[in-house]
């Protein structure tokens, strides 16, 4: 028993006290230890370090592992099939079918796991917008996942909370693990979501991004049928009011170049499209900081030394504190999980209006991309579907050092419920309707393939992006090129010519 909490707090009195009637035992959570409802950040703290999870770092970041998860299971995933949503989705690799009967056999089990345990409890809304955010409720076995979930997702105002009615539930419990012979999974990992039951189970990982994505993957299949388009990209607006949308998969620049000190951060990862503009599904960002730089992302760096920051598989120093965040002894998929307030030019409101412009972004191992390319509408949805650029290594499970180059549906194909031409259906009405441009980015290769040639310079992807979203890219001369059929500029202020065309940047034409 923690002495710290033998004694409820005026604080943890209020936060009993405003914890929502519809209780844990709603969710089959009977005979639990202790129940700590809606923690604030320094008592999550308090819980983390007592409990050994974590430790605090230089500046006040708390540091954990994950243990043998460092990256998302994406393999582990699966979803209960029932007659509600079988015709709905997009049944595969991404999106296996689970029996609704064996999901009752092992929330069970898991139930009766987390008997005479403490659990943590944060009450939260997912998504800015009030007339589509979805009220949820994340309970946990760790306190570090608890404050994850409050750093992530909105926290309601303390009148709200007391009526908080979660309309989806995700219990996490990293120290449970399936039976593959009993529970028909494919290892003693699970991350399961059942929607006739409005809740999802994760079990045998403590990778904090699962929870981040399932209930990313729970809005991508429920806010469809309200007629708003959920993406996975990340949002910024000038000081103009033009909205730009950053669609691409972990590791392409999405959260980097999103963070522009010229323009305000709607959200770096996830939003909706709806009839009032752009709103963040979340309240905070989970970056990738292996070998971040201050000069490059200084917004991001500066992030990393904050408390109230949670850090996963970081590596410190253990007497000075200091990160070393070039140091991959655990991983390359490096995390900070932090408040987007952060960021010192976020959007308080985490909405606006309509895009003017959308970037796809891709990290093209190959090195025969152009750093940029402006597609027509029907080109813009042929390379969403398609969604081609390069896993980067340690963002899943089974990835190697090396680029992994893939077609992502949708730049988010993982996490895709709905068959792919629901969601570029979407896209296409509401970039007809607006008149937005599209460009195509590689912040991947130049002058040859991984191994050979170049990373594309972030310093020129950014004069780039500038020069697009300003208009002043609209105005110079293109060429079509050969191949893709898309249109390359032939100048941009700010970057060499010979890079705007790959093929000037090969040793061998």
């Amino acid at each position: 028993m923690n002495p710290y909490y033998d004694f409820p707090s005026p604080a943890q009195k209020e936060a009993a006290a405003t914890a929502s009637i519809y209780g844990v035992q709603n969710h089959g959570l009977g005979n639990l230890r202790r129940v700590y409802w809606n923690l604030p950040t320094g008592a999550l703290y308090e819980e983390a370090i007592f409990r050994a999870e974590a430790r605090v770092a230089h500046m006040g970041p708390l540091v954990v592992k994950t243990g043998k998860h460092t990256a998302r299971a994406a393999a582990d995933k699966f979803i209960v099939s029932e007659p509600s949503n079988r015709e709905h989705i997009w049944w595969g690799q991404y999106n296996r079918p689970y029996n609704a009967a064996q999901f009752s056999v092992l929330l069970t089990r898991l139930q009766g796991f987390l008997q005479n345990r403490d659990v943590f409890v944060q009450d939260c809304f997912a998504g800015a917008d009030p007339a589509h955010r979805l009220p949820i409720r994340i309970i946990t076995e760790k306190a570090w996942h608890s404050l994850f979930a409050r750093i992530m997702f909105r926290i309601p105002h303390q009148d709200l909370l007391k009526r908080h009615v979660p309309e989806f539930t995700v219990i996490c419990a990293p120290s449970f693990q399936s039976s593959p012979v009993i529970d028909s999974t494919r290892s003693e990992t699970f991350i399961i979501a059942n929607f006739a039951e409005r809740m999802a189970i994760i079990g045998g990982s403590a990778y904090g991004g699962e929870i981040k994505k399932t209930i990313f993957t729970v809005l991508n299949y429920l806010l469809p049928f309200d007629g708003v388009f959920p993406m996975h990209c990340s949002a910024n607006v000038g000081a103009d009011g033009d909205v730009a949308l950053f669609f691409g998969l972990s590791g392409t620049g999405k959260t980097t170049l999103s963070a522009d000190p010229s323009r305000r951060l709607i959200g770096d990862d996830e939003h909706g499209w709806g009839d009032n503009g752009v709103f963040n599904f979340e309240d905070g960002c989970y970056a990738k900081v292996i070998r971040l730089s201050p000069d490059a992302e200084p917004q991001i760096w500066n992030a990393t030394r904050r408390f109230g920051t949670v850090l996963e598989n970081v590596v410190f120093d253990p007497v000075s504190r200091r990160l070393d965040l070039n140091d991959d002894m655990m991983t390359e998929n490096t995390r900070a999980a932090y408040p987007l307030e952060y960021i010192d030019n976020y959007l308080p409101e985490k909405m606006a209006g309509h895009p003017g412009n959308i970037i796809l972004l891709t990290c093209d191992a190959s090195g025969v991309m152009p750093p940029i390319a402006k597609l027509s509408p029907e080109q813009a949805i042929y390379h969403f579907i398609s969604g081609y650029t390069s896993k980067i290594a340690g963002t899943e499970i089974g990835l190697g050092v090396e680029p992994e180059i893939t077609f992502s549906t949708c730049f988010g194909g993982p996490f895709m419920v709905h068959r792919p031409y629901v969601y570029a259906e979407m896209l296409k009405a509401r970039m007809l309707k607006h008149g937005v441009h599209c460009w195509m980015v590689n912040t991947g290769w130049t002058g040859g393939t991984f191994g050979i040639g170049r990373r594309i310079s972030i310093q020129h992807t950014r004069a780039l992006l500038r020069a697009a979203l300003s208009g002043h890219l609209l105005k110079v001369e293109y060429k079509q090129d050969p191949v893709f059929g898309f249109a390359v500029p032939k100048t941009c202020d700010g970057v060499p010519k010979d890079i705007l065309d790959p093929i000037n940047t090969w040793g061998n034409r």
